[in-house]
């Protein structure tokens, strides 16, 4: 495995805090993520469902987690189900956890074969009216493509037509909401090692080099370092800066153009999410150094607003205030703009069109709303822009950090002042 794994003592807190939360006399069923067909005999890099993840550990394909806290027969009341492995299977595919392994990484007792599933979980399902399924409800996201929970569901519907069926979702994201310190740890990593690829590209980055020979830079650190990539990086010079999901990374980075950057690794399936913004040539223009002033000010302020009691939303709009009078301070928009804008269409949105920040953990967009109220141990990005596509200038600047009385910032060994960035660029 390339990371070093949380204790199975985490995973047993987890599936007992959900446990609580469930209704008398129901149980709760987890299924693993399927395996993504790329071409041809070939699938995608698996990557696990980050709730089963969050209540195993397991990090492979084809498991099931069953839980049914009040089943009489203590050794069904928490069963893992994983794919039966060979020695055949082991030569073609490679390895895979033996039932053994999956005790230890899971602080499950009762791990079965696959084999088994059918008829185990027609004994837990006698034992209960009410099943909890799981369902990714992440509000922006949609697809065409049935995935293995809706199948799973349809399926269990039709065989067990008259039990009550409830949502898993918003119990467990209640849950994964508020990390546990093994979490913070993982996080942690995640952010060193994007440091460490992000220290790597500040002696690489010079007029002529193309965007993608950057992201190659931070690749081949995240790979050293037992890491990927937590999302498609965004390496944007120039006016591509301004495009906000620019992933195409294929252009010249030029002489007296800035450089965006929005990466983050991930370390056993934790994310950071990283923005920084270079001069291509190592030395920001007055007009540059302006706008990332400005924008240096509002994330060091949004920063400090994260601490228990706010919502997302009116820390949103907090920022959106203190972003008026820094695109005031640059000539982009007038007072007399913002006392006569309409409020659903703001002057600032010109030039700041996307939020704040985000809830940041197995997921790079984790779970959890815009109107959840912070509490301590929570994690957000914390990422204000200024983007003017008319002078070629797109600043980013984003940090993660843990709520708390004073807020954490996970990323403040990162270089981020400019006279600290043109000095490491210089050397």
């Amino acid at each position: 495995m390339r990371y070093q794994s949380i204790t199975a003592q985490m995973y047993v807190r987890n599936r007992a805090k959900l446990i609580e939360h469930m209704k008398p006399g129901s149980m709760a069923i987890v299924n693993a993520n399927d395996e993504m067909p790329r071409s041809g005999d070939q699938t995608f890099l698996y990557r696990q469902n980050s709730d089963l993840f969050y209540l195993t550990g397991l990090d492979q394909e084809k498991c099931v987690l069953t839980l049914c806290p009040a089943h009489p027969v203590e050794s069904l009341r928490e069963v893992l189900f994983t794919v039966k492995t060979s020695d055949l299977m082991v030569t073609w595919n490679g390895y895979k956890y033996t039932l053994d392994e999956v005790r230890e990484v899971s602080g499950i007792k009762t791990v079965k074969w696959l084999d088994d599933y059918e008829l185990t979980l027609r004994d837990q399902m006698t034992r209960v009216q009410t099943v909890y399924l799981n369902q990714n409800e992440y509000a922006k996201f949609t697809t065409e493509v049935p995935t293995r929970d809706v199948r799973f569901a349809e399926k269990l519907r039709h065989d067990f037509p008259v039990h009550s069926y409830e949502r898993l979702a918003p119990l467990i994201t209640a849950l994964r909401m508020v990390k546990e310190l093994e979490e913070i740890a993982q996080m942690q990593k995640a952010c060193d090692i994007t440091e460490a690829g992000f220290r790597r590209i500040l002696g690489f980055v010079k007029p002529g080099i193309l965007e993608y020979e950057v992201e190659a830079e931070f690749t081949h650190e995240f790979a050293k370092k037992g890491a990927g990539h937590a999302y498609s990086p965004i390496v944007a010079s120039g006016q591509n800066a301004c495009v906000l999901h620019y992933i195409s990374n294929d252009q010249v980075c030029k002489d007296g153009d800035l450089l965006l950057l929005d990466i983050g690794a991930e370390y056993g399936n934790y994310c950071a999410d990283m923005s920084r913004t270079l001069p291509v040539n190592g030395r920001f223009t007055p007009r540059q150094r302006q706008v990332y002033d400005a924008v240096l000010r509002l994330l060091k302020a949004g920063m400090s607003m994260l601490v228990p009691g706010i919502t997302n939303e009116k820390w949103h709009a907090e920022v959106c205030k203190l972003m008026e009078k820094e695109l005031i301070g640059l000539g982009l928009i007038t007072e007399e703009q913002v006392k006569n804008q309409d409020p659903s269409n703001p002057a600032f949105i010109k030039y700041y069109m996307h939020g704040t920040g985000h809830f940041l953990g197995l997921d790079v967009h984790d779970v959890g709303t815009r109107q959840e109220i912070f509490v301590k141990g929570m994690v957000m990005t914390c990422e204000p822009g200024i983007y003017i596509p008319e002078e070629g200038i797109g600043i980013r600047l984003e940090n993660d950090v843990m709520i708390d009385d004073v807020p954490v910032n996970l990323m403040a060994h990162i270089p981020v002042e400019p006279d600290e960035i043109e000095a490491l660029m210089a050397r």
